[in-house]
């Protein structure tokens, strides 16, 4: 066995260090931790032609004894006392347990009330909504039922963040059915409260918000009309007569339909057959009734854009409203280019084909950086239990020590496929494939594209922040103006209601609600670890997305009624 007796020297300290040239490079930085606490992952070991790598062979980096090894990296803070007394959750009051616990609040159903509970969780997931409520004040609502209903919704709101408890909305309740009297209405056959649409107590909330929230910079009743109206230009020409002029007009709108056909198998088929229809009107060219192709294209894009999968219709043969249970799939990810204006398009243009390529380049770092961090952690283990067996006299099986090798050499593979797919200007020049040798580059670890010299990935914060400049840059003038807008022409799904069960007038609503991206930054846009909120009235849960995928109907269980997307960040 071959030991060399060598100095280690760190941030301006020096150790003693015995290290065996026949066991792993891992193992190696294993030891460095022991005595500088610098994390093994994080070790910089400067040898001779650069950095020491995971796989690197001892015997032939050319350690020679009493050398002195300059080792890099900040050894990691030692536990801080805690600024506040422990307060254990037996002991907190409410509001404290409802900040501590991880699940938000949910509502009691109060007798069919189950659409309009997920109606407000899904309402939650408008972070402005929030705000804007929170600074909204009624001096004089006591005739005005809408306003009331505002100030019950802010009202609500704060009292689901004091409590963990599940919440009944009462006093909401009683001041919707003031404000839209058909929510009172019984059931004929049991005497009850009956069932309701989530979509028309949707319609009543936002209507109501619309008549007296201010978007928090001073304009009255503005909140909805920036931040969900959009805007639509719908142009009429005559089959029958192509030379009469075109009639174009333009509308506000709340929400997008998606109407469900026969043919409907995907959500954005289902509203673009929407934005292409013939109808009859009387025509002044002609003198009578004739056939007019109908366009109509967004000119306008809200932050916050809501879809209705239109699945209850009026069935006249048997006098009932019913449900289409169609599977229609819905994205994630909504790219509304196909649904705007030409000019609103060359607005839109330029930074969502950049966002696009960024969020594509962010996904492909995220599952480098994961399995990256899994292959180095295996590789770490394996070096731990190699110098165990080593201090305990016990032999190694070389193929055991192989598999180490490999590990550690497919966590730098992995990341150096980060290369290729992050950069963010194809026009510069690619990094070198070798890392620097010089004193300066080895302290500084300036980063390239998608890797430092070294071969590490770059810190994501920091990618991620230069990402977000460029991104800025490319955001157009006039729509950077228009509070509440969406200047990217792409959305993210945040928030759900569902529908289960075959009739319009019975069944279960139930809300989802993506949960905040606050993971580590490394796997905020993977998809695999993405959770969400499942509201069943006062039961709270979380599921995975892979769960959200399968709301696409089919049957009668839960099926996508009302879709809640909100613009995608730069960031």
């Amino acid at each position: 066995m071959s030991t060399i007796a060598l100095k280690i020297k760190h941030a301006g300290k020096s150790y003693d260090l015995t290290v065996d040239t026949a066991a792993s490079a891992l193992a190696f930085k294993e030891q460095i931790f022991q005595l500088t606490g610098v994390d093994v992952a994080k070790v910089k070991v400067v040898v001779k032609g650069g950095m020491l790598k995971d796989d690197a062979d001892l015997k032939k980096v050319g350690l020679k004894p009493g050398q002195t090894i300059m080792v890099i990296g900040a050894a990691g803070p030692l536990p801080e006392a805690p600024t506040k007394p422990i307060v254990f959750m037996e002991d907190m009051s409410d509001q404290q347990l409802a900040e501590a616990v991880r699940y938000p609040v949910g509502l009691q159903n109060l007798g069919n009330t189950c659409y309009m509970n997920s109606t407000i969780q899904v309402l939650r997931a408008i972070p402005e909504l929030q705000t804007a409520l929170n600074e909204y004040k009624n001096d004089n609502a006591a005739s005005q039922t809408d306003a009331v209903l505002v100030t019950s919704l802010r009202d609500l709101y704060r009292d689901m963040g004091k409590t963990s408890e599940g919440l009944p909305p009462v006093v909401f309740l009683n001041h919707l059915r003031q404000f839209a009297p058909q929510f009172a209405e019984r059931s004929r056959a049991t005497g009850g409260y009956s069932q309701q649409d989530a979509q028309e107590v949707w319609g009543s909330i936002i209507t109501a918000v619309k008549n007296n929230l201010a978007t928090g910079q001073g304009e009255a009743g503005k909140f909805v009309q920036q931040y969900m109206t959009g805007e639509m230009v719908k142009t009429l020409k005559s089959v029958e007569a192509p030379d009469e002029p075109a009639t174009v007009s333009k509308e506000s709108f709340g929400d997008i339909k998606c109407n469900i056909s026969s043919t409907t198998n995907y959500m954005i088929n289902g509203i673009v057959e929407g934005l292409e229809q013939e109808i009859e009107k009387n025509s002044p060219s002609l003198g009578r009734s004739a056939v007019y192709h109908e366009t109509t294209r967004i000119s306008r894009l809200p932050s916050y854009l809501t879809v209705n999968l239109v699945r209850f219709f009026w069935r006249r043969e048997i006098n009932k409203k019913t449900k289409i249970m169609r599977k229609v799939k819905f994205p994630f990810d909504l790219d509304v280019l196909d649904l705007i204006t030409d000019d609103l398009k060359k607005q839109v243009l330029p930074l969502n084909e950049k966002l696009k390529e960024v969020d594509k380049d962010r996904r492909e770092r995220s599952k480098v950086r994961r399995r990256a961090k899994v292959a180095k952690q295996e590789a770490i283990d394996e070096a731990r239990g190699q110098e165990n067996d080593r201090k305990a006299g016990i032999e190694r099986d070389p193929a055991l020590m192989a598999d180490a090798m490999a590990a550690a050499a497919k966590a730098r593979e992995d990341a150096a496929k980060a290369k290729a797919g992050t950069a963010m200007d194809t026009d510069a020049p690619a990094p070198a494939p070798e890392a620097s040798t010089s004193a300066e580059a080895m302290v500084l670890d300036e980063p390239t594209t998608a890797v430092t010299l070294d071969g590490e990935l770059v810190d994501e914060p920091t990618q991620r922040a230069t990402e977000a400049t460029l991104l800025r840059s490319l955001v157009n003038e006039d729509l950077a103006k228009d509070v509440g807008a969406n200047y990217t022409g792409m959305y993210e799904l945040v928030a759900i209601v569902t529908h289960k069960g075959a009739s319009a007038d019975g069944g279960h609503y139930v809300g989802w609600h993506r949960v905040d991206r606050t993971t580590t930054v490394g796997d905020v846009e993977d998809p695999d670890k993405e959770e969400w909120y499942r509201f069943d009235d006062d039961k709270v849960s979380t599921v995975r997305r892979d769960k959200i995928t399968s709301l696409d109907g089919g049957g009668e269980d839960h099926s996508a009624y009302i879709l809640l997307y909100a613009s995608k960040k730069l960031e």
